[in-house]
């Protein structure tokens, strides 16, 4: 009985069984993908953004979601070459949205951003409804895309549905 009260006191003395104190990483490693770029870091490097031809030919309306967009493919594309994690989208008269993915942002991720700031304005009420691109200009700043808009929509390629193929069976 007198062994097992020296093992209590020995406890109580200051001997513990507990591991020494590490320091945590508190970084997740599921919200860290390889190939994806700080904008910041790509800035101090001096590498350059390279756009997709694709973003500026997407035919969207800025007030309707971007599901509507015909060529969903495009919507799976990375905005920018080398992947960020974030980048800013400005508008020439001022309004700047965030868009934001730790895989990378894609088109539809700067696409939802920008219809989340024009799903309730009216047609009437924008002024260039379309868009018509994005441009990176690395002497204005190099951490953000200036989003160019339009007042018609581009054109539109022949799709081929039954309604074409009627009317060029009549013709």
């Amino acid at each position: 009985m007198s062994d097992q009260l020296t093992k209590v006191d020995s406890a109580i003395a200051g001997l513990s069984i507990s591991p020494k104190d590490e320091k945590k990483n508190h970084k997740r490693n599921s919200s860290q993908t390889d190939g994806v770029w700080n904008i910041k870091d790509l800035e101090e490097k001096r590498i350059e953004l390279v756009l997709p031809i694709e973003t500026q030919k997407t035919g969207w309306k800025l007030n309707t979601s971007p599901s509507t967009i015909e060529d969903k493919d495009i919507l799976k594309l990375h905005l920018v070459n080398p992947p960020v994690k974030k980048i800013d989208l400005k508008f020439p008269l001022g309004l700047e949205v965030h868009a934001r993915n730790l895989k990378g942002v894609t088109i539809k991720d700067a696409l939802d951003a920008i219809y989340k700031q024009f799903k309730k304005k009216a047609d009437d009420e924008l002024d260039k409804p379309y868009l018509a691109g994005f441009e990176w200009d690395k002497d204005e700043s190099w951490t953000r895309l200036i989003v160019h808009q339009t007042k018609t929509p581009p054109p539109q390629q022949q799709s081929s549905n039954k309604k074409s193929k009627k009317k060029k069976g009549e013709a």
